[in-house]
């Protein structure tokens, strides 16, 4: 059996830019691997099939199964998918899944890997799709097929509330287009200013930058969401983002110890989960 993780990941910052010709939105961002992370395993089989141990996500349209149609015949393997990463959370699990997906079979996990455009079959999935193929954090651009490694992230830690409601990406992204989205200079992008803390591992230069073109639309139109930052902010948190599109939101600190503590004071009913984690390990470059 062959094992890999499919890590969660958070937008340090998300500029959605101008809607484009072809109908999406173009947009910049810093986006990190998380220590927290759904499990692939692989077994060989005499025919195909897929497990995961969310009912409701065993389906054919799971974006692990779509993976790998995109690549050619179903092998005769068993995948399965344990979760650990909320769906519909902002947080990226369904697409690192299928990159997940993706890298165990360029590594032959189901024997000689397809002659395939990695990233284009990566966008074709979803659009945080090929950043999970880095490995690390990165600045991602375009569509989100422009994906530029940053190198190992810090070793700072995140405190992430998942609020019991989902944000439809679709409508997140409808509600911004209510207003002309600007077209943003890259010389003046709070994204380029953010990579280059991350770089330098200056954590309040980074926390000072958090930006989410999508939190105040959606703490607005979702009241659990704005429940979950009121939440952070008085539990003591600096600074408390959306993730993503949303549902989840969360808070990040330079080591272990604030971020147990503020778990510790949050006030919350039993619905809403805390997790806690830290950014991925990764190589430097790649």
């Amino acid at each position: 059996m062959a094992s890999y993780l499919a890590p969660a990941k958070i937008n340090l910052t998300l500029e959605v830019l101008a809607r484009r010709a072809d109908g999406y939105h173009g947009v910049r961002s810093v986006m990190v691997p998380l220590a927290l992370a759904d499990e692939l395993s692989i077994d060989p089989g005499e025919r195909f099939a897929f497990h995961c141990d969310v009912p409701g996500l065993a389906g054919d349209d799971n974006l692990v199964v779509r993976a790998l149609r995109a690549l050619g015949p179903l092998p005769n393997a068993t995948v399965s998918l344990r979760k650990h990463v909320p769906s519909q959370a902002g947080l990226g699990g369904g697409s690192s899944d299928a990159a997940s997906l993706l890298l165990a079979a360029m590594h032959g996990a189901f024997g000689t890997p397809p002659e395939a455009d990695w990233v284009q079959v990566a966008r074709s999935l979803g659009s945080d799709v090929p950043f999970f193929l880095t490995g690390t954090a990165a600045l991602v651009e375009g569509t989100g097929e422009r994906v530029t490694a940053a190198g190992a992230p810090p070793p700072w830690h995140a405190l992430i509330v998942r609020p019991p409601a989902a944000v439809s990406t679709a409508e997140a992204y409808a509600l911004l287009d209510r207003s002309e989205r600007p077209t943003r200079s890259r010389n003046d992008s709070v994204s380029i200013a953010a990579l280059t803390a991350l770089q330098r591992f200056e954590f309040d230069a980074v926390e000072r930058l958090l930006q989410n073109d999508f939190h105040d639309v959606i703490a607005e139109r979702v009241p659990e969401v704005a429940t979950a930052i009121d939440a952070l902010h008085g539990a003591g948190a600096r600074r408390a983002l959306l993730a993503g599109s949303g549902s989840c939101v969360f808070t990040i600190a330079p080591g272990r110890e604030p971020i147990e503590a503020l778990a510790s004071r949050l006030h919350l009913p039993s619905e809403y989960a805390v997790f806690q984690t830290q950014f991925a390990q990764a190589p430097a470059w790649r």
